[in-house]
């Protein structure tokens, strides 16, 4: 027979471990009346170990007590196949979010070497799964959980592209739509795809740290058409803007807005 300190021990769990699963039915020791001493014997140590194996699995503690009154070789074979399919689903769940993370550090060094200048670079493929009247249209926000490119149900920008178009006149039309890129959706490639070869591309800042909250599309259209014309490019009408980044000075936000502007 053995103590509940030499039991901790040599499986290295603590006393709070196996009155925990002593409290679950999990384990069940001898107890001395008279000084409330436990003793284990080698039964009771090959339920704590079977029991340290299932939690290893993250086995939840309600599967373990069923396992504990009764299960077949064919039922803890059922069991281990219903965890190895969560465990699957999780990996996968996980690869998706360290892409997420990859994407997020290229858009932090894109940031560092696009901001303020202009440079020429492909738009690739957009597939177009919805659209909303405006960025502020909240109301239309269900569509946006619908059909945007997230991992979970909570609602992010990051899948909307504001599309801007202009003549010589100015802006006379916007709207925004609501994409996967074409490379992370193969299987979702029917409808519209948003495509341009050849566009003038920047990041520029928004947000009330830098414009003070102020509307900055009228002098970010006279800086693509200063640009435009210094380096000889046609502009084509169109602009799309993606937010790229958010982050904080002072307390205000600083948004950094990725800008595609398509050339002839």
């Amino acid at each position: 027979m053995y103590t509940i300190g030499q039991v901790a021990k040599f499986l290295g769990v603590s006393r709070d471990t196996l009155k925990y699963y002593e409290e679950k039915e999990l384990v069940k020791p001898k107890q001395n009346m008279e000084n409330g001493y436990r003793s284990y014997n080698r039964f009771d140590i090959y339920d704590i170990a079977t029991v340290n194996f299932y939690r290893e699995m993250d086995i939840e503690i309600k599967k373990i007590q069923e396992l504990r009154k009764s299960k077949s070789v064919e039922g803890i074979k059922s069991l281990l196949e219903e965890k190895e399919q969560e465990v699957i689903e999780e990996i996968e769940y996980k690869k998706l979010v360290l892409k997420k993370l990859q994407i997020i550090k290229e858009d932090c060094e894109k940031i560092d070497q696009f901001s303020g200048t202009y440079t020429i670079r492909e738009m690739k493929p957009l597939v177009i799964k919805g659209e909303i009247e405006h960025i502020d249209s909240y109301d239309e926000y269900e569509t946006l959980k619908e059909n945007m490119d997230s991992l979970k149900s909570a609602v992010t920008l990051t899948s909307l592209r504001r599309v801007i178009r202009f003549n010589d006149e100015g802006i006379f039309d916007e709207k925004v739509v609501i994409v996967k890129r074409a490379e992370d959706a193969p299987n979702e490639m029917e409808g519209e795809i948003l495509s341009h070869p050849k566009c003038m591309y920047t990041i520029i800042e928004d947000g009330r740290w830098s414009t003070g909250g102020k509307n900055i599309d009228q002098n970010v259209e006279a800086n693509v058409r200063k640009a435009a014309l210094e380096n000889g490019y046609e502009l084509s009408g169109l602009v799309y803007i993606n937010q790229l980044l958010t982050t904080y000075e002072d307390g205000l936000e600083r948004v950094f807005l990725e800008m595609y502007v398509p050339i002839k």
